[in-house]
């Protein structure tokens, strides 16, 4: 048990048409949920830190809180940093024992995405670490992370297969129509699976990721929208697209405002029909739950990566 890397993840993920879950943390209790459920489901699991993250609860706590889920349950678990955008701080993660760095170049050209990702590549493999690289930009709204729908990208097939080449990183998230954060879609949900099939034909074998894949399920909408403040029109991916993802060469699957709709769905419930409460304990326990719940729901019916450690 331990910290590992991706590698084995993915390929037993490509062979056998399924997806690892990578679940964005920022504290302890989605730590324990994430982690309660991928044991139960016996999951493979990467837990992963954005910047946001970072600079919310410290990357050395985080670290720490991982560390001891490995320990608690005898899991072993990808540490990965979610969109790292520039050398010096995928360089600090690998220094600070991350298993998985992503260095996201989508905001320079072409050549200029290469030239930083095969920096960041030349590093990390020297210290044993793994790199996820980005080729497109997705549209929406993550932490520091924002594209307008009209400054979006979808990856280029032909692009795909040079820049892995070129850039020698382990694997590359993809952009084929997800968004990020829950505010996605306006119209039918579309996902260019077209285009998927090609990038995979070009690179057999080869893991992708996806990005800005949150399915934004109703129920949890409707419970935020019940116990106080409105969330309007939230549309996310159709779970069976992405399931359909996860069996067509994608082997990562990004999870995030997922988790943060249902752990905020159980505390809103929880405070407007307990509004004595005042111990963090009392709304952060069953916060945790929610989190479980989603995550083991996530694992079964969307990934299909249950008994698949």
């Amino acid at each position: 048990m331990g910290l590992v890397t991706s590698t084995e993840m993915f390929k037993k993920a490509y062979e056998g048409g399924y997806a690892v879950g990578a679940f964005n943390v920022n504290n302890m209790e989605i730590i324990q949920g994430i982690v309660e459920a991928a044991e139960e489901e016996q999951a493979p699991l990467i837990l992963q830190v954005s910047s946001g993250a970072r600079k919310y609860a410290n990357p050395v706590y985080l670290r720490k809180l991982v560390e001891a889920a490995i320990e608690v349950t005898g899991l072993d678990i990808c540490l990965h940093l979610d969109h790292g955008d520039d050398f010096d701080i995928c360089k600090t993660c690998i220094d600070s024992g991350f298993s998985s760095v992503m260095i996201d170049g989508s905001k320079h050209p072409f050549k200029e995405n290469i030239a930083l990702t095969k920096r960041v590549v030349d590093y990390a493999h020297d210290h044993g670490v793994v790199v996820e690289a980005e080729l497109g930009k997705l549209s929406g709204i993550e932490d520091a992370i924002s594209v307008a729908d009209r400054d979006s990208t979808f990856t280029d097939p032909d692009e795909a297969i040079e820049f892995v080449e070129s850039s020698g990183c382990d694997s590359l998230a993809i952009t084929i129509g997800t968004s990020h954060g829950a505010f996605k879609f306006k119209g039918e949900p579309h996902l260019d699976f077209e285009r998927l099939d090609k990038i995979t034909a070009l690179l057999p074998n080869y893991p992708l990721v996806l990005h800005g894949a949150s399915s934004v399920p109703k129920e949890f909408v409707n419970l935020c929208n019940q116990y106080g403040g409105q969330i309007p029109g939230a549309q996310g991916v159709p779970e069976d697209m992405l399931r359909k993802a996860a069996k067509s060469g994608v082997c990562k699957i990004n999870i995030d405002t997922d988790l943060r709709l249902a752990m905020t769905a159980s505390i809103r419930r929880i405070f407007v029909e307990n509004p004595g409460y005042f111990d963090p304990r009392q709304y952060l326990g069953p916060g945790r739950l929610a989190i479980k719940a989603m995550v083991a729901h996530k694992i079964k019916n969307v990934l299909g990566c249950s008994n698949k450690r």
